[in-house]
């Protein structure tokens, strides 16, 4: 057997010619180009058939698990119901993300890249080409308008699908910036950027909840109001602690922030119309400055500023003049 196979190494069964092979490969590409390119309208078909609005519910109630809506392609293109792709998938014998892809490439290119949808059906541009550019402008982000992805495929359609994943990327990246669709970049901190970028905030992490009952609370205050908290926090934290608290100074300290927050120090909305009572004053003010004559009237990057004695801080005298602006100050 060994010496029948050995004298049939090199021959061939048939007469055909280096020409005719490569004519008959050349044939067989086309056809499976063909084939292909059917294989993406029976795919945008088979979704035509399978609408959101196909699908049925025997309750009112969402179910985990029911069928919904599957966005597959871009904007503009047609969303199409969950199941029915893994149905597809099954028959071809592929993933169900590899038949979201046939599907979602189809609508794509039959929707948004309608040029480059002409010319695979036409056999000018093999289906997988076509579908890799689909892949790209399904997934860039930001994602591609109906206009945007409309100027990607007049180019793409101009070189007739000729073009590489380097060339794509790049055409891509002009339309994002020919149609503004990129966020604007954040503005670069100029010299003076504390009058530009405001730090402060105060947020509440309520989605964070420890089973103790505790949450946690970050904020980043002016100098001014830090100090004040602080004076208030440490005060309210004596307080408890000679009324008898055997807690920790930071549990003192941290109950003593929802003590402020249940008490009113800033407005007294409640006694609207009653007669005015002198309150104490909630901040008292001692300033030792000293100008220059020449200092009112300068402008440079930060203003004329001075230095806090007691924490060795440099302050603008325009916060030195907020500080002491405010209601309630001695």
């Amino acid at each position: 057997m060994i010496e029948a196979l050995e004298h049939r190494v090199g021959k061939v069964d048939d007469d055909l010619s280096a020409s005719d092979v490569l004519a008959s490969i050349r044939s067989e590409r086309a056809t499976e180009n063909a084939a292909a390119a059917r294989q993406l309208v029976l795919a945008a078909r088979w979704a035509d058939l399978h609408p959101p609005e196909s699908i049925h519910h025997a309750a009112t109630f969402t179910v985990p698990g029911c069928e919904h809506e599957e966005p597959i392609a871009g904007e503009g293109a047609p969303l199409v119901a969950e199941f029915c792709i893994a149905e597809l998938g099954a028959v071809l014998g592929m993933s169900t993300t590899s038949a979201k892809k046939l599907i979602g490439h189809a609508l794509e290119l039959r929707h948004r890249l309608p040029r480059l949808w002409a010319q695979v059906q036409s056999g000018a541009v093999p289906a997988w080409k076509a579908r890799s550019v689909a892949e790209t402008t399904i997934h860039t982000v930001p994602t591609l308008t109906v206009e945007a992805a409309a100027h990607v495929d007049a180019q793409v359609a101009a070189v007739a699908g000729r073009i590489g994943p380097a060339q794509l990327d790049r055409l891509v990246a002009e339309t994002i910036k020919r149609f503004e669709l990129a966020a604007p970049d954040p503005p670069e901190d100029p010299e003076d950027g504390h009058l530009h970028v405001d730090p402060r905030h105060a947020t509440l992490n309520d989605e964070d909840v420890d089973f103790g009952g505790t949450m946690h609370f970050d904020a980043v205050l002016g100098i001014a109001d830090a100090l004040d908290l602080g004076h208030a926090i440490a005060q309210d934290a004596a307080v408890q602690k000679a009324l008898g608290s055997t807690e920790s100074l930071d549990v003192r300290r941290s109950k003593a922030l929802g003590n402020l927050a249940r008490a009113q120090t800033a407005l007294d909305l409640a006694g609207a119309g009653a007669e005015p009572t002198k309150q104490p004053p909630a901040r008292e003010v001692v300033v030792h400055t000293h100008f220059d004559a020449t200092a009112v009237g300068e402008t440079t990057v930060f203003g004329p500023t001075g230095r806090m004695e007691n924490l060795q801080r440099l302050v603008l005298l325009e916060q030195l003049q907020g500080w002491c602006a405010d209601t309630r100050r001695r």
